[in-house]
């Protein structure tokens, strides 16, 4: 099982993935935890990339990639990865598949998770992250379910700014759903509906 995750801030596709890597044991892979967690560490790719992000400025593809292909290197990557929150763009997509290849790794599927922007509005004013884990649960519960951990509401998830975020992911991230339907990887999945269905369909779009 080797996915990209598709759709827009809130639509569930963190929530998907975690059931998958819970039932069958595939790694997923957030660029945003690596990016922190490369930053935390101090490494060469932490450095520079916090250097991008202490000047406000975006961290280049070229160093995403670095640090998504470190990552599949690692052995619970062999036995499948969940690509989440890369690519963003036409031209991340491109280079992933470009290093995908040189690497005789094949995408099998991407799948998208599809929601109706005001439920998304509902879903990401009302989530709460972990500090420590980064487990994402709904405001209430506090502290965090998997490791007692703190949870507090991201500055991204505010209302404030949901619509700009909307309108990023329409503009640069949409597109990528056309690239892939012309590869003929693309798994759409109604997103809008209870977690225990959704995971149902995404199962049987998988074939697991």
């Amino acid at each position: 099982m080797n996915i990209v995750l598709l759709g827009a801030p809130g639509a569930g596709k963190g929530t998907q993935a975690q059931k998958l890597v819970a039932d069958y044991g595939v790694a997923h892979i957030s660029t945003g935890d690596l990016l922190r967690a490369a930053v935390k560490a101090q490494s060469e790719l932490g450095k520079e990339a916090k250097s991008y992000m202490d000047a406000g400025q975006l961290v280049p593809d070229s160093l995403v990639v670095k640090l998504v292909k470190e990552r599949l290197a690692q052995d619970d990557a062999q036995r499948g990865f969940i690509l989440d929150g890369f690519p963003r763009n036409l031209q991340q997509a491109e280079v992933l598949d470009a290093e995908l290849a040189g690497m005789g790794i094949a995408l099998e599927a991407a799948l998208l998770v599809d929601v109706k922007p005001e439920i998304i509005i509902d879903r990401l004013s009302s989530r709460r992250t972990c500090h420590s884990c980064n487990y994402t649960a709904t405001a209430g519960v506090d502290p965090c379910p998997r490791c007692g951990g703190e949870m507090y509401q991201r500055d991204d998830d505010k209302p404030e700014t949901i619509a700009k975020r909307l309108d990023t992911y329409a503009n640069q991230t949409a597109p990528l759903v056309e690239y892939y339907r012309g590869h003929d990887i693309l798994k759409e999945v109604d997103g809008d509906r209870p977690v225990d269905d959704v995971y149902a369909d995404v199962r049987s779009l998988l074939g697991l």
